[in-house]
């Protein structure tokens, strides 16, 4: 394990840093007076990445999760969180972040599912991002929370902010993409702002009291 500073409270189970530095803002305001370097990613341990083989969100995250503190001993938390098609009974779903067969392609994934819907009416455009967060502990202790943000989905990709499938998801409530909202605005109803709203007083509770 190698880290810039001292032997951190909490590891985020994920490399994605847009994903870490998003978590990071989503935790800061139940975690006043922590200093947020005390906060890791998993680019910053020698850990292997585990199979995410599991056929839900919430397995999924917890695989992740798990691995994570058995490995260091330290809390950990993980999501998982993808886009939920209607039309497409629910898919990509879990396969959200490789539906294009190359994991972690977000334009490539995003092209894929415009062309797939690109004969869909406005009306069969709903979806939802969904997102299970959870938290383990190196004791054995597991927290799952759950969030949805629902919406639908435009024929063309607008906004240069958020990443994976923001520029298409236009929120319920909203006429701008989830691409062009600012960072605080997207918080406040995503998924995963969601999930970690409710998962964040447990963290405070379990890991920085």
């Amino acid at each position: 394990m190698t880290m810039e500073t001292s032997r951190p409270r909490l590891i985020l189970a994920t490399r994605n840093s847009h994903k870490v530095g998003e978590l990071r803002e989503i935790l800061a305001p139940f975690l006043p007076g922590i200093d947020l370097t005390a906060i890791h990613s998993a680019a910053d341990l020698d850990v292997s990445e585990p199979v995410e083989d599991a056929v839900t969100f919430a397995g999924n995250a917890l695989i992740k999760a798990r691995h994570i503190a058995q490995a260091t001993g330290i809390p950990a938390v993980a999501d998982d969180s993808g886009i939920c098609v209607d039309v497409l009974g629910g898919a990509p779903g879990i396969f959200s972040a490789r539906w294009s067969g190359r994991h972690g392609d977000d334009r490539a994934n995003l092209d894929l599912l415009l062309a797939q819907l690109n004969d869909v009416l406005p009306e069969y455009r709903s979806a939802y991002f969904a997102c299970a967060a959870t938290l383990v502990l190196p004791d054995g202790q597991e927290f799952v929370r759950e969030g949805r943000m629902t919406g639908t989905l435009r024929y063309t990709a607008v906004g240069g902010g958020g990443f994976g499938y923001d520029p298409i998801f236009q929120p319920d409530g909203y006429d701008v993409t989830a691409a062009e909202l600012t960072p605080d605005e997207k918080n406040k109803i995503s998924h995963r702002g969601r999930a970690f709203a409710e998962l964040g007083p447990i963290i405070a509770s379990h890991v920085f009291q």
